[in-house]
């Protein structure tokens, strides 16, 4: 607490001097009209006095404005040099001399919002306000806090106030058109976005703001300009560029999502993506390059099961199956991997190796029925017909109950010289098919035809 050491009688009728003792804090008491004013000591309007005995009932109220002006003091200091925990002990003892400071209570919440207290600093803004309403940067300070919070509606009027305030403040046009964006207030947001840019141009985070605003919109081709400028300005922000092309895989604009992505060649996920992505719309031969380079900086399971599905689509099966081969090695009990890799044996023309990954796979799950179904047509064509027909009565109780399960089935029967039922599954057949299978209706009508004299002469 400081004392004064001196109170000094003015040889103006009526005021009083009061030094605080550090040669450059002297106050003036008006007693006429009860101001305060405070003046450097080399002032040239005083002189030295004696030291001058008044009623201290008089003085007191001045003490207790200068432990409130010097706390402050001692407060902004510490701002300054960013000791935000010392700041706030020196505004709150500011704030118990004098509860009406609304700079006090302005300068706390500052200090809490350096601390991310950010609760503590919207309290002391809301009384800032109540003591000086409509003051702009206790508004938009109190309006940055609660965005931080996830309280855009709350932020709202503080914000859209302090904008109007200050229109060519850049935080107050930022945040409020990032509130409208949360809010969902498009074209406000955009229209607040571009007059944060004319105030500062070279604004990476508004730039993204007014992409993400008209990308929300509908307006995805105005938005990429701005995604591609916000990482134009700001190097940290190039990962907005993967957000654009989200977006364009979102809107299915699968070759400019891919133009993207080939400008992050040294990133594994990137590439792994980009590969996947060509998988899916049937661009097989673009993707293997990239899968190729995924997998060589990086062979974990997926990169190897992507780039080996990658060759089998394309017809390079061969290439295929050593990855698939070490995918079903690595993971035993993984169903989808002995699915492909039994496809891609049978597309080889490895049909016993094939036949074998088919009935791991109907192993790990018993009732799938494209795994019996599956298994069924390898065995048939590596001439296994009784554990073929097994194999097609599996898949028909679980459920496939098809023209061409009908059809195979009749075709084992026939070679078995099970005549009846043999007949009685191409006429099932033929009561499916409907047209659909003209080459397969004729057949069977031609076996049908024979079975069913053979079957009249026994």
């Amino acid at each position: 607490m400081i004392k004064p050491i001196a109170v000094l009688l003015s040889p103006v009728a009526g005021k009083l001097y009061v030094s605080t003792g550090r040669g450059h804090q002297v106050f003036t008491i008006d007693t006429a009209t009860n101001t305060v004013a405070r003046r450097p000591w080399a002032d040239s309007s005083f002189r030295v006095f004696r030291p001058y005995n008044i009623n201290m009932r008089i003085v007191a109220p001045l003490f207790f404005f200068i432990q409130s002006i010097d706390f402050s003091a001692e407060g902004l200091k510490a701002l300054e040099e960013r000791h935000y925990d010392a700041a706030v002990q020196s505004f709150t003892k500011a704030i118990e001399a004098d509860a009406k400071d609304y700079g006090a209570h302005f300068n706390l919440a500052l200090a809490y919002g350096f601390l991310n207290k950010d609760d503590e600093g919207i309290a002391e803004y809301r009384k800032t306000l109540e003591l000086k309403p409509g003051l702009a940067a206790a508004e938009i300070n109190e309006g940055m806090l609660l965005f931080r919070q996830k309280r855009p509606a709350e932020a709202l009027p503080l914000l859209d106030d302090g904008a109007q305030q200050k229109p060519k403040d850049f935080q107050a046009r930022y945040y409020l058109a990032q509130c409208q964006l949360e809010t969902g207030a498009l074209s406000k947001a955009e229209e607040n976005f571009r007059g944060a840019l004319e105030i500062n141009s070279t604004s990476a985070a508004a730039e993204l703001g007014l992409a993400h605003a008209l990308a929300r919109d509908g307006k995805l081709s105005d938005a990429a300009p701005h995604f591609r400028q916000s990482a134009q300005l700001d190097a940290g922000h190039h990962d907005a560029l993967l957000e654009l092309a989200g977006l364009y895989e979102k809107n299915k604009q699968i070759p400019e999502a891919l133009a993207i992505y080939r400008e992050f060649p040294d990133d594994v996920d990137v590439q792994e993506h980009a590969g996947e992505l060509m998988l899916a719309n049937n661009l097989y031969a673009d993707a293997i390059p990239r899968l190729e380079q995924a997998y060589a900086k990086s062979p974990t399971a997926a990169n190897r099961i992507a780039l080996a599905m990658a060759y089998q689509f394309n017809k390079q099966v061969e290439k295929s199956l050593p990855l698939f081969d070490k995918a079903a090695a690595e993971d035993a009990g993984n169903f989808d991997i002995h699915m492909m890799y039994a496809r891609a044996l049978r597309d080889a023309k490895q049909f016993p190796a094939s036949v074998r990954q088919f009935n791991e796979a109907t192993r790990i799950k018993p009732n799938d029925v494209r795994a019996w179904s599956n298994l069924a047509g390898v065995l048939y064509v590596n001439g296994d017909l009784p554990q073929a027909l097994a194999a097609f009565d599996r898949a028909r109780q679980l459920g496939e109950n098809t023209a061409g399960n009908w059809f195979l089935r009749a075709i084992i029967l026939d070679k078995l010289r099970q005549l009846k039922p043999a007949l009685e599954a191409y006429r099932q057949f033929l009561s499916m098919s409907h047209g659909e299978n003209a080459d397969q209706e004729f057949q069977a009508r031609q076996r049908a035809r024979i079975i069913q004299t053979e079957l009249e002469k026994r």
